[in-house]
């Protein structure tokens, strides 16, 4: 018997290839129906690609893509029950909002085009526009009626295409809370491409991290925080604190194993190590530490170096004697604050570490460049 449902979408192999460059590498995912998934990553990695073989809009050089047991890898984009969301709206300037809306419908001849477009817009929470034109509606508008016309056709697959990358810091927020409201009230499969994290933190329910053409690590948003299994996930997805180590074999109590970093013998959970491996990142969140002594073995001294304050809480850059620097958010909650050239001691729980092979580069996917 299959492990999918009959909606899943799967992609088996896909991959896309332009001359001698690769921008998709083969790639497996399967992406169960009614779900808020996210294809996540930086400018070039390869998701954007994904998201137009999966539209019809661009060819697969190899692979298949199947919805439950059918095959669409060859079908042209609309002769596929998948519509798209872009950035740009994409809106006819010169139809009323509710002609936009109807349109796919009534190039099908549905006739109750009408009835189903006012539900739409009364989803998206527009409703009495649909007498306006587009040039009348603010951008979040826009984008809710660009949303209302893909929903109306009831596609088997919603692909977002960086749909709120035009809109401000403010509406861009609200627009989040309102498609995930929307995913979970009408149950479609949302595919959600973007290169914010935040972004795709808040909304989807699985993260495809992509770098490179490939998928790094796929997992629920919070396990890809908490545990990410490369460089590139654990400075991508937030910002992660990496220190050299040595695994300390045999040592540590139970589920705990000690590693030694740069003199000091520090604790991490057992199942947070990467098997076979000697030399590691030890990993911490900059708010995961804690500035002075929580009480257990993993503490280490330095300078403090620079102090911004941000309202909810503080960050703290603090330089270790071996020359790496930590960074540190404590929340403010009254907790004594530190100043600029202190010396503090930087703590925290075992279990709030994680582990990375160190023959990854610690630098991977901090640095990279934002999608435009």
């Amino acid at each position: 018997m299959p492990d999918y449902h009959k909606g899943d979408l799967r992609l088996v192999g896909l991959t896309k290839s332009f001359g001698s460059f690769t921008a998709v590498h083969p790639v497996d995912l399967t992406i169960p129906e009614g779900s808020f998934f996210a294809l996540l990553g930086p400018s070039g990695c390869g998701k954007t690609t994904t998201l137009r073989m999966i539209a019809g809009l661009e060819a697969p050089t190899a692979g298949t893509i199947l919805i439950g047991d059918e095959d669409i890898t060859a079908r042209k984009a609309h002769q596929r029950n998948v519509n798209t969301v872009f950035q740009s709206y994409a809106l006819f300037p010169h139809m009323t909002v509710l002609d936009n809306v109807m349109f796919g419908l009534k190039r099908r001849g549905d006739k109750d085009a009408r009835t189903k477009a006012v539900e739409a817009l009364e989803l998206v929470q527009l409703e009495g526009l649909g007498s306006r034109k587009p040039v009348q509606l603010s951008g979040g508008m826009q984008q809710r009626v660009a949303l209302a016309r893909a929903l109306v056709n009831r596609p088997d697959v919603l692909l977002l295409d960086e749909p709120l990358g035009a809109l401000d810091l403010k509406l861009r927020r609200q627009m989040q809370v309102e498609l995930k409201r929307i995913q979970q009230e009408v149950g479609l499969t949302f595919i959600h491409v973007t290169h914010d994290q935040e972004e795709a933190m808040t909304m989807a329910d699985t993260i495809a991290v992509m770098n490179e053409g490939r998928v790094e690590q796929i997992g629920d948003p919070a396990t890809l925080y908490e545990q990410p299994r490369s460089t590139f996930v654990a400075n991508f997805l937030g910002q992660s604190n990496l220190l050299r180590a040595e695994v300390i074999p045999g040592s540590g109590r139970e589920g705990i194993t000690l590693v030694r970093s740069h003199d000091a013998d520090l604790e991490v959970a057992e199942d947070h190590l990467p098997e076979g491996v000697s030399d590691v990142w030890l990993g911490v969140r900059p708010e995961k530490l804690r500035l002075g002594d929580a009480g257990g073995p993993n503490r280490l001294k330095g300078v403090v170096r620079d102090v911004s304050f941000t309202g909810v809480a503080t960050h703290y850059i603090v330089a270790m004697p071996w020359g790496r620097e930590l960074t540190v958010v404590q929340q403010n909650d009254g907790s004594a604050r530190a100043s600029l050239g202190e010396t503090v001691t930087v703590s925290w729980a075992a279990e709030h570490g994680f582990a990375l092979d160190a023959s990854q580069d610690a630098d991977a996917g901090a640095m990279v460049e934002d999608d435009v």
